[in-house]
């Protein structure tokens, strides 16, 4: 498993599983000539895509971003979604000397099923949380919509991975301070809900942009896919936030890019000055540049 100190914080990638979605949609309306050149993609035009909690150890605590696919998906979903592993958590876990019950806190991001299924599991023929004393963190908006979707978002937004977890839930409207150090901000954009997570030590700054940013191959601001909700605002935001991440020297981590776990650029966002390759390989090889 790959891990990053960042001064009193351990940050380890889980294993939450692997999809393979398609490039065009993940890429929007940017030609695949310009997005495969970064990112590649196999012979169905899907790029691969891991779903890999990241697990905060700090202060004695455990935080995880984001929960993985899960275990729950059915043939037609596996198929649909290109995914090619499911979630093995308890076994990183185990690993680490850790199980699902010591889970202090799962920051969501937004909760789409490739974010949010790992949620919840199947104990026999009922639906049990994942992580039974977690308090689950996610945006009012998110939360409302997750429960009430609407015509489009309920391809996406699942009962099964709300249902067992709702009393674990805790929500918040602008931003919420998990612990000092550890903020979640709300954004919109990929969903109307959607939030990044800062982390900060010592005057250093880790930013998660989820899914406004989910590869390092998005770093465009104008390169949003075609699954966001409200393109315009993933716009606005990466604007904002690239603008402020570039001067203040951040360095970005990954959920979901197959080939990187943490990416700095330069003051201009030009050039990699910094990064952790993901140390398992991808099943599709990046172009060589």
């Amino acid at each position: 498993m790959d891990q990053l100190q960042f001064h009193d914080m351990t940050l380890t990638w889980l294993d939450g599983g692997v999809t393979g979605l398609d490039g065009g949609a993940m890429f929007g309306v940017v030609p695949k000539p310009l997005w495969s050149r970064k990112y590649p993609a196999n012979e169905k035009n899907q790029i691969e895509l891991s779903c890999e909690p990241i697990l905060i150890q700090y202060n004695g605590r455990n935080y995880l971003i984001d929960s993985g696919i899960g275990n729950k998906l059915n043939e037609k979903q596996i198929r649909n979604y290109g995914v090619t592993e499911l979630s093995n958590l308890d076994e990183s876990l185990q690993k680490l000397g850790l199980t699902t019950s010591d889970i202090d806190g799962v920051l969501m991001t937004h909760m789409h099923f490739d974010h949010a299924s790992g949620l919840t599991k199947y104990e026999g023929d009922k639906l049990v949380s994942t992580f039974p004393n977690a308090n689950i963190y996610v945006t009012q908006i998110e939360w409302d919509e997750m429960r009430n979707p609407n015509i489009r978002s309920k391809a996406t937004y699942w009962v099964e991975n709300w249902e067992p977890i709702q009393d674990q839930v805790v929500t918040f409207k602008d931003s919420i301070e998990i612990v000092p150090g550890i903020e979640m901000i709300h954004t919109g954009g990929h969903s109307d809900g959607h939030a990044i997570i800062l982390l900060k030590q010592k005057g250093e700054t880790l930013i998660h942009m989820a899914d406004l940013m989910p590869t390092h191959a998005h770093q465009n601001p104008l390169w949003v896919m075609a699954y966001d909700d409200y393109p315009m605002t993933s716009i606005f935001a990466k604007e904002k936030i690239l603008k402020e991440a570039y001067a203040g020297g951040y360095k970005f981590i990954f959920y979901h890019d197959a080939y990187y776990r943490m990416v700095q650029w330069d003051e201009n966002g030009k050039e990699i000055i910094d990064s952790l390759k993901r140390g398992k390989e991808a099943k599709i090889s990046i172009p060589v540049k």
